[in-house]
């Protein structure tokens, strides 16, 4: 079965904020500094880490 990325990373971000129930500031934060990150020039540092 495959399932599309952005479908799979709503369903576990919904699934996070009704379970685990963190402060709304503390979501957009972490939101905003993946994005800023991926655009920066750490992303091949990240990438090489994750992979």
């Amino acid at each position: 079965m495959d399932v599309p990325l952005w479908l799979a990373l709503i369903v576990v971000g919904y699934l996070g904020i009704k379970l685990i129930r963190p402060p709304w500031w503390l979501v957009a934060v972490l939101l905003l500094g993946g994005y800023l990150l991926a655009d920066s020039v750490f992303a091949p540092i990240v990438d090489s880490t994750v992979k």
